[in-house]
């Protein structure tokens, strides 16, 4: 059976995460005080509906005890969020996911009871610095215990080489998931660029120039292989 999910607070933020759950399959409920802000997702998700989110009565008539996951992603409102994650604790909500804003706000959500919190000035600004000290990382997943998944640009260095003679595990101990490759084809009499997944790749695949590479290993280990076949 899959997981039920609660957003409560459908800002940009909030509506992101409802919609990106909802893109995936799961049951996604929204909640807000704002009319306007339920409106605009209401189609997007399995059910929306406009109430007073610090009342736990209103949460309970909505069947907020039957949900797997609530994520409180309220942002302009601090003290609601406060609010909203106890009630939630209190009801025995298995899991309650908070958005924080700031270490104030974090350790005051920890003191309640809330074990995971969210915080989207600091995934931005993670990923920002990421990008500006390496360009040649296009985005990656950030794991526990310094691993990532990252999709980086080939690097001039291994372009023209086969995988086996790369040898990503013994030479920079990473793992090579799968090589995103630019075809180009005609459509409607245009020469276009597409992106395309080449699958598992072979120890005799040969690296193209515009070839993005998708490697699994720790974040030392992925800027070591690039700086060494930068040129």
């Amino acid at each position: 059976m899959s997981q039920r999910f609660a957003v409560i607070g459908v800002g940009k933020y909030g509506a992101t995460i409802a919609r990106r759950l909802a893109e995936k399959g799961a049951e996604v409920f929204a909640f807000d005080s704002n009319e306007d802000k339920i409106e605009n997702i209401k189609d997007e998700v399995a059910q929306a509906v406009t109430l007073d989110c610090t009342d736990s009565k209103a949460l309970i008539q909505q069947g907020i005890k039957d949900i797997d996951v609530v994520v409180v992603a309220i942002g302009e409102n601090f003290e609601a969020t406060v609010l909203t994650s106890v009630n939630l604790i209190d009801m025995g909500i298995k899991r309650v996911i908070a958005r924080a804003s700031g270490d104030n706000q974090k350790l005051i959500l920890s003191k309640i009871g809330v074990d995971e919190i969210l915080s989207p000035e600091d995934e931005v600004a993670f990923v920002v610095r990421e990008k500006l000290l390496n360009p040649s990382i296009i985005s990656f997943l950030q794991l526990p215990d310094d691993y990532e998944i990252a999709e980086v640009l080939a690097p001039k260095g291994i372009v023209l080489r086969t995988i086996g003679d790369i040898d990503f595990r013994n030479n920079y101990e990473l793992t090579l998931v799968t090589v995103k490759r630019v075809f180009d084809v005609k459509k409607d009499g245009e020469m276009v660029e597409e992106t395309h997944v080449i699958g598992v790749p072979s120890y005799e695949t040969v690296i193209e120039e515009r070839d993005t590479l998708v490697i699994y290993g720790t974040k030392n280990h992925v800027d070591r292989f690039l700086e060494i076949n930068q040129s």
